[in-house]
């Protein structure tokens, strides 16, 4: 799935277009999702299989799903399902204070 943020949306409009023949169009306002732009040619059944992914990463983003169940949703292989993350933008591993206390424990392990 391709995505692009408004400013690149606005400048270069055509583009978007041109993906949106192939693949829904995922068009992020800062780092969030806000719309999604389909080819009205594209019929019902492929937008649905299509979307799987972008759902997947949503619910995924927002810890509601964990890694392997939001790839299993997407009907994308695990690495498939990193990998498009990964196109997103969006992170893999969220850092919050327990991962502090871990690295400090490791690293006072480690020495």
């Amino acid at each position: 799935m391709y995505a692009t943020n408004v400013r690149n949306l606005k400048r270069n409009p055509s583009e978007a277009l041109r993906h949106a023949e192939l693949e829904p169009v995922l068009i992020l306002k800062g780092n969030e999702p806000n719309a999604m732009l389909f080819n009205l040619k594209t019929s019902l059944g492929d937008i649905n299989e299509q979307l799987k992914p972008a759902l997947a990463a949503s619910l995924f983003k927002d810890r509601v799903l964990s890694l392997g169940a939001a790839a299993q949703i997407s009907g994308l292989s695990l690495s498939e399902f990193i990998d498009h993350l990964t196109q997103l933008d969006i992170d893999l591993v969220v850092v919050d204070q327990q991962t502090a206390q871990e690295l400090k424990v490791l690293d006072e392990w480690l020495s």
